[in-house]
C-alpha cells in the first residue's frame, strides 16, 4: 500500500541508514506531546526534546557535534517529512535549527562553528535565518540592510522580516549589503549576530495563520566584530542560496509528511463515516478522490526523494529538480489537503480537527525558501542553460 507511513522508504533512494532513522524518529515523535499555548514556550521545548532525543545532529556535520560527516538531505528529508506527519511545529523547530546554523557550517569560521553549532546540534541554541526584508522577499538581492566598515568590524542598520526563530533565536545569520555601490546579488555579506548584540532589536512579533515565531528585526548601530563574518566580504548572497539549496528540498519532505497524514486521516474518517446505506469509502466518488489523492501523494514524495537523493549521490548542481521538488511537492500537498477537508465535511474546517490544521500548516511552504512563482522560474532558466 503505498500510502502506509514508511512503505516508501523501501524506494531505492534510500538506505539501511535512512530507514533506520525513519522508523526510530517516527516511534520517537509519536511518543511526545507538547502543549501549543504558548507558541514560544512549545518552539524552545521541541528544541530541546530534539537535541535531547539525538534529531538534531542531523542539522550539523559531524566534526561540530552532526550525525553524520556531512549534511545529508534524505535524512534531512525523513527528519522533516517524519515530524510534520505529527506536528507541523517539530517539523519548524527542526527545520530551523538546520537552515539557521547552516550558513555557518558552510563558510563560518572554526571559532564560529566551535562556539554555535555543538549547541544548535544538542539543542542548547536557537538558530535563525535572517534573509527577508520589507522590500526583499524573493527578490533577495533587492535587500537594503547596510554593513558598513568601522574599526574592526561592521556596523549593521537596516530592517529584517518574516524572521523565523525572531525573538526566540540566540543567534542570526545576517545578510546585508557590504558595498554601497553595488546592485542585485553583487556586494551582499553574511555575518552571525547573537541575540544579545547591542542595536539588535526586535520590533514586531508576527501572528500568522499556523503559529510559530515570527518577527521583524532592527538593526541600528548594531556593531559586529571582523570575526562574526561569514565568509569573504561580497559573497553572502551565494552563501544565502547555497544554504537555501541544501534545505529547500526539506519544504517540499515537510509538504510529504502534511499530505500523508491528510490522506491517513481521510482514509480513517471514509472507512467509518456512514453514508447512503455505506459509508463514504463505499462511495464510487469519494473513491476516486482518495485514488487522485495518493496518486499525487507518491509523485510529490518521488519528486522530493530523488532530489534529495541526487545532491547527495551525484556531483553537480541540482538546482532543477530541488525547485521542482519544492513546486511539485507544496503545490499537490495543498490539493490533498484541501480534498481531505472536503471529504471530511464540516468536521474538515472545525477549529482543532487534524485536517483543519493541517490545512493552515501547508500554506506557508508554497511561499517561504522561494515561493511557487519563483520555482517556475528558476526551473526555466535551469532549463535554458542546459547544452543541447
Amino acid at each position: 500500500m503505498p500510502t502506509a507511513p514508511g512503505s516508501h522508504y523501501h524506494w531505492p533512494f534510500f538506505t539501511d541508514g535512512h530507514r533506520t532513522l525513519a522508523s526510530g524518529a517516527a516511534a520517537w515523535v509519536t511518543s511526545q506531546q507538547v502543549d501549543h499555548r504558548d507558541t514560544d514556550a512549545a518552539c524552545r521545548q521541541w528544541v530541546r526534546r530534539l537535541g535531547a532525543a539525538g534529531f538534531l545532529r542531523y542539522t550539523v556535520p559531524k566534526a561540530w557535534g552532526g550525525a553524520l560527516e556531512a549534511l545529508d538531505s534524505r535524512a534531512l528529508c525523513v527528519l522533516r517529512e517524519t515530524l510534520a506527519a505529527h506536528d507541523g511545529l517539530a517539523d519548524f523547530a527542526f527545520a530551523m535549527q538546520g537552515l539557521g546554523s547552516g550558513a555557518i557550517a558552510l563558510a563560518g569560521t572554526e571559532s564560529l562553528r566551535s562556539a554555535w553549532l555543538p549547541q544548535v546540534a544538542s539543542g542548547g541554541a536557537i538558530a535563525a535565518f535572517a534573509l527577508s526584508e520589507p522590500g526583499a522577499g524573493s527578490d533577495a538581492g533587492a535587500l537594503t540592510t547596510r554593513a558598513t566598515r568601522v574599526n574592526g568590524g561592521w556596523r549593521l542598520d537596516g530592517e529584517k522580516t518574516w524572521i523565523s526563530n525572531g525573538g526566540i533565536a540566540d543567534f542570526y545569520c545576517v545578510f546585508a549589503r557590504s558595498d554601497a555601490a553595488s546592485t542585485g546579488a553583487k556586494g551582499i555579506s553574511a555575518f552571525c549576530v547573537p541575540a544579545s548584540t547591542p542595536g539588535l532589536e526586535v520590533t514586531e512579533r508576527i501572528p500568522v495563520m499556523s503559529p510559530h515565531p515570527l518577527a521583524t528585526l532592527r538593526f541600528t548601530d548594531c556593531v559586529v566584530a571582523d570575526a562574526q563574518l561569514l565568509g569573504e566580504p561580497g559573497t553572502g548572497f551565494s552563501l544565502a542560496m547555497r544554504t537555501l539549496d541544501i534545505f529547500r528540498v526539506s519544504v517540499a519532505a515537510a509538504a510529504v509528511g502534511f499530505a500523508r497524514r491528510a490522506l491517513a486521516e481521510t482514509l480513517r474518517h471514509a472507512r467509518t463515516r456512514p453514508m447512503f446505506g455505506s459509508t463514504l469509502g463505499g462511495q464510487p466518488l469519494a473513491q476516486a478522490i482518495l485514488g487522485d489523492m495518493a496518486t499525487d501523494l507518491d509523485a510529490a514524495a518521488l519528486l522530493t526523494y530523488r532530489a534529495a537523493w541526487q545532491r547527495d549521490t551525484q556531483q553537480g548542481r541540482t538546482t532543477a529538480v530541488a525547485a521542482m521538488a519544492k513546486l511539485g511537492a507544496t503545490e499537490m500537498a495543498q490539493s490533498i489537503i484541501d480534498r481531505a477537508v472536503q471529504l471530511h465535511g464540516g468536521e474538515g474546517v472545525r477549529v482543532g480537527s487534524v485536517v483543519e490544521q493541517l490545512y493552515r500548516d501547508v500554506r506557508a511552504l508554497r511561499i517561504y525558501e522561494g515561493a511557487t512563482e519563483v520555482q517556475r522560474l528558476l526551473i526555466g532558466r535551469e532549463l535554458l542553460k542546459e547544452r543541447r
